[in-house]
């Protein structure tokens, strides 16, 4: 009955989310209490979990831009990681008892890290547009297409010839467009998310491409455009229920054999060596040591490429069955992991800035940090409605104002508009130590996508750099009031609230 898994799932993400682990963790937690009470996937929740990846996979591409992704910092560490980790991996593989074919394609496909994960993950902080996150995911997509090549391998088809039509999609953009802006109803806009995605990943599909893919690249179409927002806005709820069957559906694969163990153990391990050579490699491309940490945390993780691939290389008899099972566990313990390093990053970032940043190498990418604002009085963080809102309305008073963004492309756009916008990273305790605020009488947090924890985070940081002046918070309701009031904030009145009451006053004249 599909009302078990539905309410397991629910129980145990609400446990996680009352510690504060994303409501991820305590799904693969239920699938995998459910698959030791013997219940067994049925039809629903397959198809359900696989919708919840096409679909996370449609949002994605509506933030990726092709020219964010063919970039020497994504080309090369990708690439090289890859080729390092199989390498560390294969002779492993080999003591394991696997053949030389077999362990060649689970040492690449180990070398995988989860795109739905660091996707969540992202979006969740309102990063996905970030630069560090660009990169990450940039790194993901090439580590995708390698895995499309293993499926094709290992029996999951060879690409149709006539696959060379889909170089054309981009014409159908200004159709797409076209058709979007005729749409005013809300649940008119959802069906159409729904249709794209759908479709992008039913096109692939018959031209023996990856049906993933397919969902991206029309999220891609869209990508940068106000409709393809609003397209995001109306599938995020669909998309985060489906994706409850996905974790579920990794949790369900169960338990390897005791004798096996040691194996899921021995790959858990080198878990932290995969990350390790990531931030070393970006700091061989000059990235500086902030981005390059992000990214990592990003990227430390096993993928669910790494069980697709696995799965078809295990039905054409490529690899041995039993292994499916060890690579589930493994991926499920590495998102465990993660989720917890996430939760903590900012504060790991803290502890570990000094060493990392010996690390860094001096070189010109978007990511260079600030020292100065100049003249500047009034500084707002994030460039979204309400930062360039109130960017406006500082200008139009004469005020000295800087806005400050995580997202190149906004950045640029705002610059284009005639308004001064930096790159800085607010959660960047190394920012704060080493930008001159002197002369910024005010701070304003104006970012509506980011949580009140990571707000709260971002006073106390400002506090604790001796920062005297006043610090502004948007807050959401009274629960957000109190906890920007306690790090050292003022926080900003309740929209709604205000309307409320702006409402009544017109009825009492």
């Amino acid at each position: 009955m599909d009302i078990i898994w539905i309410g397991v799932a629910f129980i145990f993400g609400l446990m996680v989310a009352r510690i504060h682990i994303p409501p991820l963790v305590g799904y693969l937690l239920a699938g995998l209490l459910l698959s030791f009470v013997g219940y067994e996937e049925g039809p629903i929740l397959k198809e359900i979990a696989h919708l919840g990846v096409v679909f996370l996979l449609f949002t994605v591409g509506l933030h990726i831009k092709l020219k964010n992704i063919v970039q020497l910092e994504v080309i090369g560490p990708g690439l090289i990681h890859l080729a390092i980790s199989s390498a560390i991996f294969l002779p492993i593989c080999l003591y394991f008892g696997l053949n030389l074919e077999a362990a060649v394609i689970i040492s690449i496909t180990l070398g995988f890290s989860s795109t739905v994960l660091a996707a969540k993950n992202l979006e969740t902080r309102g990063e996905l547009g970030a630069y560090y996150g660009r990169i990450a995911i940039g790194i993901l997509i090439l580590q995708d297409l390698v895995a499309i090549g293993i499926i094709a391998y290992a029996g999951g088809g060879i690409p149709s010839p006539w696959a060379v039509v889909l170089l054309g999609l981009p014409l159908l953009r200004p159709a797409i467009l076209w058709l979007l802006n005729q749409l005013q109803r809300d649940e008119l806009l959802l069906l159409m998310a729904l249709s794209l995605s759908i479709g992008g990943e039913a096109l692939f599909v018959q031209f023996n491409l990856s049906g993933e893919l397919g969902a991206l690249v029309m999220g891609m179409l869209l990508a940068g455009k106000e409709k393809g927002e609003a397209l995001e806005k109306k599938i995020w709820g669909v998309k985060e229920a489906f994706l409850v069957g996905f974790f579920l559906q990794i949790g369900l694969s169960g338990f390897p054999e005791a004798s096996t163990w040691w194996v899921v153990g021995v790959f858990t391990i080198l878990l932290p060596l995969k990350a390790t050579m990531f931030f070393f490699l970006f700091m061989i491309f000059k990235l500086r040591a902030r981005t390059g940490f992000q990214s990592t945390i990003t990227l430390t993780a096993y993928s669910e490429f790494t069980l697709i691939a696995g799965a078809v290389a295990a039905s054409a008899n490529l690899i041995p069955m039993e292994w499916i099972v060890i690579l589930a566990l493994i991926t499920a313990i590495s998102y465990i992991l993660n989720a917890i390093l996430v939760k903590n990053e900012d504060n790991v970032w803290e502890l570990m800035n000094g060493i990392l940043a010996r690390f860094q190498r001096s070189g010109k990418t978007s990511d260079k940090q600030l020292t100065t604002l100049g003249s500047a009085e009034f500084l707002i963080l994030g460039m979204g409605v309400a930062g360039v809102a109130a960017y406006d309305f500082l200008k139009d008073k004469n005020e000295l104002v800087v806005g400050l963004d995580l997202d190149p492309d906004r950045i640029k756009r705002e610059l284009e508009n005639g308004r001064r916008v930096v790159y800085g990273d607010v959660q960047d305790i190394s920012l704060w130590e080493t930008l001159d605020l002197s002369k910024v009488k005010t701070i304003l947090i104006a970012m509506s996508s980011l949580g009140i924890d990571l707000k709260t985070h971002a006073v106390r940081m400002l506090r604790g750099v001796e920062y005297k002046g006043s610090i502004i918070v948007s807050t959401l309701n009274e629960n957000e009031e109190h906890l920007v009031r306690e790090s050292g904030g003022i926080p900003v009145s309740i929209p709604a609230r205000d309307v409320g009451e702006k409402m009544a006053k017109l009825c009492l004249k």
